[in-house]
């Protein structure tokens, strides 16, 4: 790996985590540098197609990315929700969020994949 890291959180399924796993242990080498890689060729095939998300479908091309950051009253006019009932899924670490100081910013590329994704049954207020 090359140049500064981002730190990226992923959550994949039992089976896939296994394998990642195993990988590891039988290659030597750090899930970490595995993932970047696997993440790497899927993004230098010669033509890539977007990668999916549930029914959301993210592109690579700079053109088709909408990285927009949202304020909490954003965020609740995109899910059409009242801003406290996103500020506590927020809170909650159910909705994808960063709280700076007394505001919330939300990335709608998140949003909308978490959105996708369904209700999260392992989020931090269940466990």
């Amino acid at each position: 790996m090359s140049g500064k890291l981002t730190p990226v959180f992923i959550r994949l399924p039992r089976d896939q985590a296994a394998t990642l796993d195993r990988l590891a242990t039988r290659s030597g080498r750090a899930k970490q540098h595995l993932v970047s890689e696997l993440v790497a060729q899927a993004l230098s095939l010669p033509k890539p197609g977007p990668l999916s998300m549930g029914r959301l479908e993210v592109s690579s091309t700079p053109e088709t990315r909408d990285d927009t950051v949202l304020t909490l009253a954003e965020a609740a006019s995109l899910l059409k929700l009242p801003a406290d009932t996103v500020q506590a899924r927020a809170e909650a670490g159910d909705l994808p969020g960063r709280r700076f100081g007394e505001d919330w910013r939300f990335s709608k590329l998140a949003v909308l994949a978490w959105l996708a994704h369904g209700d999260n049954r392992n989020s931090r207020r269940g466990r």
